[in-house]
């Protein structure tokens, strides 16, 4: 069964020849780009990858979209910051050789990797993904953050990893935390929930005291104390500005 790749992309240069390299098996791999300013799109047509311009559309459109537009229904889902290990490389060539595969889709163990390590605790292990599908029989879910696949039948769970470079540096956490928090408080907005001006206060505190000490963040060093941190720092941001959005409206100043 021929498989396709399917990577949305935003000025990666710096990760995605890493994931590239890691892929090379698939029969089509599908970079849907919106809009890099560095060699990004340059580096996937070196590697031989269909490239498609597209405008941001969300996490889980944009995903949606590139889904939609691969030539397979088999498609591998990942970001440009992934890599596949070769065990699991071969696991996935083995699925697609099957004559019927028994179920339409599978998850993977995801290795989340800050500063050249596994971060095995502050709730980033065990991180299952489901990133092997059969397109014509799912779609992503429209969560404005938090984007999966919703299957539409069995769901294998593989004892298979890929290994996920989310952050260069505390900087990109930063950036991440305050980009996330921001759709969140759009998404929560849009369910009708609410906050009072405790609430973010309440919930940051809370974020921390479950990652650093419930979520063992503790045993990571100094890049558990940060991450528990910015965690914290995440969920307060996304109440406030949720209670900012409920007081002011969504005015210019709040758009990302």
């Amino acid at each position: 069964m021929p498989l396709s790749i399917a990577i949305i992309t935003l000025n990666e240069a710096d990760r995605i020849k890493n994931c590239l390299e890691t892929v090379s098996f698939a029969d089509e791999i599908l970079v849907v780009d919106s809009g890099s300013r560095d060699d990004t799109v340059k580096i996937a047509e070196s590697f031989g990858c269909r490239i498609l311009s597209r405008e941001w559309l969300g996490y889980s459109r944009q995903k949606q979209y590139a889904v939609d537009k691969c030539s397979n229904d088999m498609v591998l889902i990942l970001d440009a910051d992934e890599r596949l290990s070769k065990e699991t490389a071969e696991g996935i060539q083995r699925i697609i050789t099957m004559p019927e595969p028994e179920f339409v889709s599978y998850s993977f163990l995801r290795k989340n990797i800050f500063h050249d390590r596994w971060i095995r605790h502050c709730g980033w292990w065990p991180d299952r993904v489901v990133r092997l599908v059969n397109r014509r029989q799912g779609n992503f879910n429209d969560n404005l953050v938090h984007e999966g696949w919703i299957s539409h039948g069995a769901v294998k769970n593989l004892d298979l990893f890929i290994e996920h470079y989310s952050f260069r540096h505390y900087a990109d956490m930063i950036k991440k935390m305050q980009d996330y928090s921001t759709l969140a408080a759009q998404e929560m907005l849009q369910k009708g929930r609410h906050a009072y001006c405790w609430t973010p206060f309440s919930h940051g505190l809370w974020m921390f005291i479950r990652t650093f000490f419930l979520e063992r963040g503790l045993l990571e060093g100094f890049d558990g104390l940060m991450i528990s941190l910015l965690n914290a720092g995440g969920s307060l941001m996304k109440y406030a500005k949720l209670r900012e959005l409920e007081k002011y409206g969504g005015g210019s100043f709040f758009r990302s």
